[in-house]
């Protein structure tokens, strides 16, 4: 089994404005707690110092040539081994789902091609 971790830099002004549209909406008190909420989540922002992080584990399994119905073994055995992870995953409290092709390929390809993905992305997936 593989894992590979992946980092973005997140924009936190959608975030921020959110937040100074729902202060103006409340009272004197969660005004105070959020103003100061609304200086650290800015003053992290423009430290760029805010990124999400995904984590994608890669299931690899050892294919035996003189087995029978090749194909239908493989994904059993992967099938098996990734509801065992995901169950394993899930009782601790992670959130796990499943990636489409779509989204393999997606990912895959910024892992090997950062630079380029992120110029022609601006960052996003």
């Amino acid at each position: 089994m593989q894992i590979l971790i992946q980092s973005k830099k997140e924009n936190l002004e959608k975030h921020i404005q959110n937040l100074k549209k729902s202060e103006k909406e409340n009272k004197n008190i969660i005004k105070n707690y959020l103003e100061n909420y609304i200086n650290f989540i800015q003053q992290k922002n423009n430290q760029n110092k805010s990124a999400s992080k995904n984590i994608y584990l890669i299931i690899k399994i050892e294919v035996k040539e003189e087995i029978n119905n090749l194909e239908e073994n493989i994904i059993q055995e992967l099938s098996e081994r990734y509801f065992k992870i995901k169950e394993n995953l899930s009782r601790c409290g992670n959130v796990v789902s499943e990636c489409s092709k779509e989204e393999t390929i997606k990912i895959l390809f910024s892992f090997f091609n950062s630079k380029k993905f992120l110029e022609n992305n601006k960052g996003g997936i």
